[in-house]
């Protein structure tokens, strides 16, 4: 049986923290006997906030382009500056709405950069880690120095989607755990081979923890996932984003 454990007691996390060790910390008054088969999912908002991502919007002058850009999606100049900054390419842009591929590749709206609980005085925004799977790598390294066996980590990220309401979590960072699970050529109950079934778990376990994480004011940031088992070896979140030759609405 799945079980999901929220963490508490982190507070608010800072520029320069030690986030793994906050996080092992948080995880031994929540679940002392974590294990290897365990998973850690930690929104990428206080990854970011530890590894100081943010961005002060009264430093930042727009250019033309974003200038142009904010008048077509109706958003402050110097946030669309920032997405493009952050960005490889604009995916779509009409009112209120900007979706871009990030450098990362994750194609996302405003680049994943995000104004909400920052918990920080000024006019800020937030920017995705720079390498979210490396900051899963990181967080998972320092929980085993409490644990030589340590959890898996998955950073999550809140995401929407084409042709449906609403928000989900998904993995944008993974570490000791198979992000991509592909079975094709595994038989069905009748014998014949998936051909085309890969199974987004990094998705799926980010999407389970976010149920207890929630999305407004409810300062969840970390959830332990209990009792969802693999064989296979890990994958990191990077290999779930499709590359742009099977981009198929381009």
């Amino acid at each position: 049986m799945i079980r999901i454990h929220p963490l508490g007691g982190i507070g608010e996390i800072l520029p320069g923290c030690a986030l793994g060790a906050t996080l092992s910390d948080a995880l031994a008054a929540t679940v002392p006997d974590a294990r290897p088969d365990d998973v850690l999912v930690v929104t990428s908002k206080i990854v970011s906030k530890a590894e100081g991502r943010f961005a002060d919007l009264a430093t930042v002058q727009p250019t033309a382009e974003a200038v142009e850009l904010a008048e077509k999606v109706r958003k402050d100049a110097r946030l669309v500056q920032l997405v493009l900054d952050e960005s490889v390419g604009i995916v779509r842009a009409a009112p209120h709405v900007l979706i871009t591929r990030h450098r990362t590749g994750h194609v996302m709206a405003n680049a994943g950069i995000d104004r909400s609980n920052l918990g920080q005085e000024g006019d800020l925004a937030l920017l995705l880690p720079l390498d979210p799977d490396r900051s899963a790598e990181a967080l998972r390294e320092a929980l085993g120095a409490r644990w030589p066996e340590p959890p898996a980590v998955v950073v999550s990220d809140s995401f929407g989607r084409p042709w449906r309401y609403g928000t989900t979590n998904v993995a944008v960072g993974a570490s000791g755990f198979p992000s991509l699970l592909d079975r094709r050529g595994e038989p069905d109950r009748d014998g014949r081979p998936l051909e085309v079934t890969q199974m987004a778990l990094g998705d799926m376990i980010a999407s389970a923890a976010g149920l207890a994480m929630g999305e407004g004011a409810e300062g969840i940031p970390a959830v332990l996932v209990r009792g969802f088992h693999w064989s296979v070896p890990a994958r990191p979140a990077a290999d779930l984003i499709r590359p742009l030759s099977e981009d198929l609405f381009r």
